[in-house]
């Protein structure tokens, strides 16, 4: 055997940037001396002279990596930006499971950006789309290669360069979808490079015992007057599909957080600005399994889910762990299994014979979520006008006159969780102005932010979490004199929100499909913008719900859906508009007979009058009649709770177009009376 020796005499030769090394924690790296060479390749000292403040060294985490990935004979290893759930928002457990990126800035995530990060024995490449070029660019250090690109075509080339014949591409199945599994398969089907999927997560396995620990915070039952229905009756409704179903399905698994917390009517905090908890459900023709962390049950949870028997309407706790090998074991049996491939992933499909399985692209349970009932129509209703107004003689103080943002941020956090039934923000609120708002997605913090300023426009995109639901909107104000393009653009913005807003449309139509009703006004001066035009939005679940909206991945519009509907424009470098409100699918009243359906705004917030072109609106009673529905349905709640100088800044605020009403400068005073909730107000 070859003597022993360390690898760190090779982090001395690092340059001046990175000196601060020794504040990361340095794995205990042991190579033979055969492997000094590949060491020396591991701790690539990045020679980069003119790096941002904001950039970090991970050299060292990398070489943590990267020797995992020696003992498992791989050459690259591909970590995307997910969790075993496909979820939006990740727990700083899962975090180092779902994103190389935050583990290699320890307590840091590169740029929040979504995407793919891929490391090789040599290299390292970031690959996210266009709203996240400017934070990874401040961010990322030498070691990284930033590719402004997202699709696994661009990754599977890089690789193709990169990997030696026969070498091996390992993955964790639990971070790939069905689909990304099949997209790298084929495209690497006929090189002769080897796709591994290994199911202990290297990342994981890197971070060793500085790993966060896993979340044990409380799994709680809603209270019934917050729920469209008991938890049985939604089991006897999934149940009552599968034997409906012709291919006669005897179990349905469960994958997305949101389907197994909005089954049982169960909510928790493991995941930032949702309320959910890790878990998947196994539900079968005669059993109910529920794959969770037992310790977050009381026992109060425990007899709500009649966990201690054993009938078909009984809910048998499994451990979070074992839910690969108990599907595994049921489907060696005479078993049909429905599942949704939107959400599972392939650390359970590749335990799944295929004969054994049913596919649909959304799971039963994520389909009829996504259809609110009457109850659940009328609590997401009330969220947007009785949970959520502002105390409008403290939040005057703030405008463009107040300076310290990051004062103001905490201050709005507080006043938005003494709102009943709050449960804090439903996403990282976007507050940008001037410049910044041009990044569609821009995220504040406290080495980079600017004041309000009278001669800028701002734009705040927030939301809450509340028991009776969830609410998302943004508004762009200008508290000066805004030029006329700003005025035109902004206008153009808000035609295309009313459009879609009014639009009539036969039953069963795809979002995809009328999206362009939002766009048009722009398309007809040149303008556009790079986002979707909406997302699903759920009752104390997630504020981006799918299959609802309109991409094209998104089932057809039917009624008691909600949506988003949120046009936008943005002058690089200049200023960002975006105009967003809730919209309730509706059953339209047409001339004649006919399935037809519209949409129902049910965020009840005053535009900028300051910023709209009335000689561009055609016609301009539609919002003539929306601020009459605000004064209809905000102004009792504001009176009845004794908020009278709201209340009268509401009526004023709500006058008709051909009305001149009072500005004022603070753009609280524009949202008070709002169903906003504003969570961080950093810009």
């Amino acid at each position: 055997v070859s003597p022993l020796v360390p690898c760190f005499p090779l982090w001395s030769q690092l340059d001046a940037p990175f000196n601060a090394l020794h504040t990361h924690s340095i794995p205990s790296v042991i190579l033979s001396k055969q492997c000094v060479s590949l060491c020396a390749s591991w701790c690539l000292p990045v020679t980069c002279q003119y790096l941002p403040v904001t950039a970090v060294n991970t050299t060292a985490q990398l070489i943590a990596l990267r020797q995992q990935m020696h003992t498992q004979n791989l050459y690259a290893y591909i970590i995307p930006e997910t969790d075993a759930h496909m979820s939006q928002h990740h727990s700083a457990h899962a975090l180092p499971k779902a994103t190389f990126l935050t583990f290699i800035l320890t307590s840091k995530v590169l740029c929040s950006a979504p995407g793919t990060a891929v490391v090789t024995m040599r290299k390292a490449g970031l690959w996210t789309d266009s709203r996240y070029w400017t934070q990874a660019e401040r961010q990322m250090d030498c070691n990284w290669e930033l590719h402004k690109e997202v699709d696994i075509t661009s990754i599977v080339t890089w690789l193709l360069t990169e990997v030696p014949a026969g070498g091996s591409v390992g993955f964790d199945p639990f971070l790939f979808s069905i689909g990304s599994w099949e997209s790298y398969d084929m495209a690497l089907k006929d090189s002769n490079i080897q796709l591994v999927s290994i199911p202990a997560n290297l990342v994981d396995l890197a971070w060793g015992s500085e790993k966060p620990l896993v979340p044990s915070q409380p799994i709680y039952a809603l209270q019934e007057a917050f729920t469209g229905g008991t938890w049985q009756e939604k089991v006897a409704d999934i149940r009552s599909q599968m034997q409906k179903h012709r291919k006669g399905p005897t179990a349905v698994l469960l994958s997305a957080l949101d389907e197994t917390a909005w089954l049982f009517n169960l909510r928790g905090s493991d995941i930032p600005y949702n309320p959910f908890f890790y878990s998947y459900t196994l539900l079968t023709d005669s059993s109910i399994r529920l794959f969770v962390n037992k310790s977050c049950l009381d026992s109060e949870t425990l007899k709500y889910l009649n966990s201690s028997c054993m009938g078909p309407m009984c809910v048998q706790l499994e451990d979070y762990s074992q839910v690969r090998d108990n599907v595994q074991t049921y489907a060696s049996g005479d078993v049909k299994i429905w599942i949704g491939t939107s959400y599972t992933t392939y650390g359970l499909y590749e335990v799944m014979p295929m004969e054994k399985l049913i596919e649909d692209t959304y799971s039963p349970v994520m389909v009829t979520k996504a259809v609110k009932n009457n109850k659940e129509q009328a609590l997401l209703r009330a969220s947007h006008v009785s949970s959520h107004d502002l105390h409008l003689p403290w939040l005057d103080i703030l405008g463009p006159a107040y300076s310290l943002s990051l004062s103001v941020d905490h201050s709005c956090h507080v006043l938005s969780r003494e709102e009943e039934f709050s449960s804090g923000p439903s996403f990282e609120t976007i507050s940008a102005s001037g410049l910044n708002a041009a990044l569609a997605h821009y995220s504040p913090t406290k080495e980079q932010h600017r004041k309000l300023s009278s001669d800028e426009m701002y734009l705040l995109d927030s939301g809450g979490q509340y028991w009776d639901g969830t609410t998302d909107i943004t508004r762009t104000v200008h508290w000066g004199t805004p030029t006329a393009f700003q005025k035109e653009a902004y206008t153009r913005v808000l035609i295309g929100n009313i459009d879609l807003s009014r639009l009539v449309f036969p039953a069963s139509t795809s979002g995809r499909m009328m999206e362009i009703f939002a766009r048009r006004a722009l398309w007809d001066v040149g303008l556009n913008y790079g986002h979707g035009t909406g997302h699903g939005i759920g009752n104390f679940l997630c504020v981006h719900e799918w299959p609802v909206g309109f991409q094209s991945g998104n089932i057809p519009m039917a009624k008691g859906m909600f949506t988003s509907i949120e046009p936008g424009y943005y002058q690089d470098g200049e200023f960002g508009i975006r105009l967003e409100d809730v919209a309730l699918v509706v059953e339209a009243k047409t001339k004649y007979p006919g399935s037809y359906l519209t949409f129902e705004v049910v965020s009840l917030v005053p535009y900028d009058r300051n910023l709209i072109d009335v000689s561009l609106l055609s016609p301009e009673h539609y919002l003539n009649h929306y601020y009459q529905t605000i004064r209809e349905k905000v102004g009792p709640e504001l009176q009845q709770r004794q908020l009278l100088e709201e209340f009268k800044w509401l009526q004023q605020h709500t006058e008709s177009l051909s009305a001149r009403a009072p500005r004022t400068a603070s753009l609280a005073s524009l949202l008070a009376v709002s169903s906003l909730t504003i969570l961080g107000w950093n810009v």
